[in-house]
């Protein structure tokens, strides 16, 4: 973000000895102490910091689908689809291409039904019954678009704003923004699958351009969620406090007060002192009551990865972090919602191990209180479309697919905007990736205009040109 206030030039002990070599001992040593008073009100780069604007939402849980589910199947119900199955595209459509096919395909009708749920009436598939219970705090809106049918560029997109690698993340920004309001864990957590990472790797949640300390923090499975956290045999807690204490002297001494490279370090050098203390409470599922548990779905092989990652991501906002980022789907195909052939027996692995968890988290952040501070998100890189693939399964669509809202500021049990009567490209209001990123940021009490970074003489943005709030979205 801008800061509107002038520094003073850096200080170097060069500049001291240089100075006093010409007589101007006393002006060096007067400028000295001052730069340590500068040192001793460092900023921290983490430290919260104001909204913009009112907004609910204090933190974001973003789960991402990886490999793109069908929404046609899931939350968009097409019955035009079953009276046309086996057909092919009508020619008013004109030419569609996937990544696999060249849309001549037959059209596929899905192999679930729908049933209205809530007090809101909102169709959901018979694959999410556990979700389906929650539909009057979702805000499902079903015409949102990405500008490739290939998953990494399109990934990219919906985490960045951008097709190409080297931009920051969503997560980035919003800590950035918002810094972080837990002095003890990380600002921005990311749990991916323990069968792998997205395709799109770690730039998904990468801070691009942005200092270092922006970055997402990877939790992983297991009892040692975080890597080189465990300081080495024989290092005592006093020990470490002196080693930082005599480096950040060190830093002092020859740090100007903008160099935000050094001020990550030196932040991440005592926020990982911090979390040795308190990380491993954070993420131990053994204080949680065994109802919650089988809330989650702990207790069943199918469900426990994907919930446990849930439970941690609630467990992540109760103590402060800004930003979860948690993936369904990662590593090899099998894994993925990528599903070209057998999608019923992919989508119903897939809903499977994800429908109870988060049907739970909602349900456990709203009992909590912490629904209407918690911004809820779900989505992928794109949808799939309504012909087939390997006759029982279906290529990508990035022209027209659903992601949903919830809490933290957002009126649920609605619908808005929508797709072509068989579902392959929105019609009426498209929202491209910049409208879905400028709506976060606003329910997050942010200007998309005023969350800027300085970068090769340009203001850089996360929604690049500018992006239109969904106003329908907010409650």
């Amino acid at each position: 973000m801008s800061r509107d206030f002038h520094q003073p030039p850096a200080l170097t002990r060069r500049d001291v000895l240089v100075r006093a070599a010409n007589g101007f001992g006393g002006i060096a040593l007067q400028s000295l102490l001052a730069r340590d008073a500068v040192a001793a009100n460092r900023v921290n780069p983490l430290g919260a910091k104001q909204q913009h604007l009112p907004g609910k939402a204090k933190s974001v849980i973003f789960m991402y689908m990886v490999g793109g589910p069908s929404h046609i199947d899931t939350f968009d119900p097409k019955p035009a689809l079953k009276k046309f199955a086996g057909q092919k595209l009508p020619d008013s459509y004109g030419k569609v291409s996937g990544q696999f096919t060249s849309g001549d395909t037959p059209l596929l009708a899905s192999p679930w039904t729908f049933k209205q749920y809530g007090q809101c009436g909102m169709p959901v598939s018979t694959l999410f019954p556990n979700i389906a219970q929650c539909v009057d705090d979702i805000c499902f809106v079903r015409s949102f678009y990405t500008e490739s049918v290939v998953h990494a560029p399109a990934m990219y997109q919906v985490h960045t704003g951008r097709i190409l690698t080297g931009f920051p993340s969503m997560g980035s920004w919003v800590t950035y923004g918002l810094g972080s309001e837990s002095d003890n864990l990380p600002a921005y957590v990311v749990m991916p699958q323990p069968e792998g990472t997205p395709e799109g790797g770690s730039p998904c949640w990468g801070a691009g351009f942005l200092p270092a300390v922006y970055q997402g923090t990877l939790l992983r499975s297991g009892s040692n969620p975080i890597l080189n956290l465990k300081p080495p045999a024989g290092m005592t807690p006093e020990r470490q406090r002196a080693t930082l204490d005599l480096l950040q002297k060190m830093n002092d001494l020859d740090t100007a007060e903008d160099d935000s490279e050094m001020a990550a370090r030196i932040s991440s050098y005592e926020l990982a002192f911090r979390m040795q203390s308190h990380a491993p409470e954070a993420v131990d599922l053994s204080k949680e009551s065994e109802a919650t548990r089988r809330q989650y779905g702990l207790h069943q092989k199918h469900t426990a990865d994907f919930g446990t990652r849930c439970l941690l991501a609630r467990r992540m906002v109760e103590r402060g972090v800004r930003f979860v980022q948690l993936y369904s789907g990662g590593g090899p195909l099998i894994t993925q919602w990528d599903a070209h052939k057998d999608l019923v027996a992919n989508h119903e692995k897939m809903c499977g191990h994800t429908d109870q968890p988060i049907a739970a988290l909602l349900t456990d952040l709203k009992q909590r209180g912490l629904l209407d501070s918690t911004l809820v998100v779900w989505g992928s890189e794109f949808g799939r479309l309504p012909m087939s693939e390997s006759g029982n399964g279906r290529d990508h669509n990035p022209h027209g697919f659903t992601m949903w809202f919830a809490g933290g500021g957002v009126k649920g049990g609605q619908v808005i905007d929508e797709t072509d009567e068989l579902g392959l490209r929105g019609i009426g209001n498209r929202y491209h990736m910049r409208d879905f990123h400028a709506t976060i940021l606003r329910l997050l009490g942010m200007d998309q205009n005023r969350l800027w970074y300085l970068h090769n003489g340009r203001h850089e943005k996360l929604t690049d040109f500018g992006g239109s709030v969904i106003e329908k979205v907010l409650a």
